[in-house]
């Protein structure tokens, strides 16, 4: 059976976060579930290897200049993309009249989707949930799934030296704007605690951008060097055999800190300025929030208040 799902929402979080229901679906029907995304989703970097993944097909809108799919030529380009895999049945994550008209002249019979018009305000994954429910009739309580292959796990154990003697620690430093970017002092902090007590390796994962090489760099040349393994030169592929050989994570709000949480990694999630719903969607993302917070959300600008004692806290009665 060909299905396809459609998940318009930007980055790898928001991929990541929709991965149980599509799962759901995967499993109903016993088929795998055919992605439309956007393209900065790097779904086909991460997503490759997962059993009940089919095809990743790109939506190529942009709000910068005009992309395949923008626009009224773009909405009938959509529809001739789409109508070449013969699509049975479609779930649209989204409340747009777009979507689901483009299925519809796209030869899909059997449309599922959130009720139309309703986006102001929407919840990120309620509606969701209550698709699969009124549809299918499934609860869905499960954690994001990303699957990889055990062999590239083993070599990647040995490629970079895991010791089973120590304790790997990913440290995603990175993220996509300088208010979710925790500052280099208060993981050195943190750095400083946990090598005073426990033997461990820390792998710093980042982007390329000139922020985010600054974290890094504070980190990679302090006293902790010969502790630390960088992971800004490679991509994502590359980097989750490694993410998977870690025994514990502490990340921004970033793309690492949804992968390594989907690979099965306790993921400790620092959030700055996002809406907590981001740190906290599975069971085990952990987060932390500013000091002096009840919550977290967008211009909550708490990078400065996150506490490396209570991340410390939380990194010991997880590893204990």
């Amino acid at each position: 059976m060909k299905i396809l799902a459609i998940q318009n929402r930007m980055g790898i979080g928001d991929t990541v976060i929709f991965l149980p229901y599509i799962k759901a679906v995967s499993k109903k029907f016993n088929s795998p579930i055919s992605l439309l995304v956007k393209e900065n989703s790097k779904a086909n970097q991460f997503l490759d290897q997962t059993d009940y993944i089919d095809e990743i097909i790109h939506l190529r809108r942009s709000n910068k200049q005009k992309d395949r799919h923008d626009g009224i030529d773009g909405f009938f380009k959509l529809i001739s993309d789409i109508r070449k895999y013969n699509f049975e049945k479609v779930f649209i994550f989204n409340s747009s009249f777009r979507y689901n008209l483009i299925s519809r002249l796209a030869g899909i019979n059997e449309i599922y989707q959130y009720p139309l018009f309703k986006k102001h305000k929407q919840h990120i994954t309620k509606p969701a949930k209550k698709l699969i429910k009124k549809y299918l009739n499934i609860e869905v309580n499960e954690n994001p799934e990303i699957q990889i292959d055990n062999s590239l796990v083993e070599k990647s154990f040995l490629k970079f030296n895991f010791n089973k003697n120590e304790i790997n620690i990913l440290l995603g430093i990175g993220g996509s704007g300088p208010t979710k970017r925790i500052p280099s002092k208060t993981f050195l902090k943190v750095m400083e605690k946990i090598t005073d007590n426990k033997k461990c390796k820390f792998f710093l994962a980042t982007g390329k951008s000139q922020e985010e090489q600054i974290i890094l760099n504070d980190i990679y040349n302090s006293k902790f060097k010969d502790k630390c393994f960088a992971l800004d030169n490679f991509n994502i592929n590359e980097t989750l055999p490694i993410i998977k050989n870690c025994n514990i994570s502490i990340c921004n709000d970033s793309s690492f800190a949804h992968l390594s949480s989907a690979l099965g990694i306790k993921t400790i999630t620092l959030m700055a300025d996002t809406p907590l719903i981001y740190g906290s969607y599975s069971s085990i993302m952990y987060p932390i929030i500013p000091d002096g917070e009840t919550t977290v959300t967008h211009n909550t600008f708490g990078k400065d208040k996150i506490n490396a004692e209570k991340i410390y806290e939380k990194f010991i009665s997880i590893v204990s």
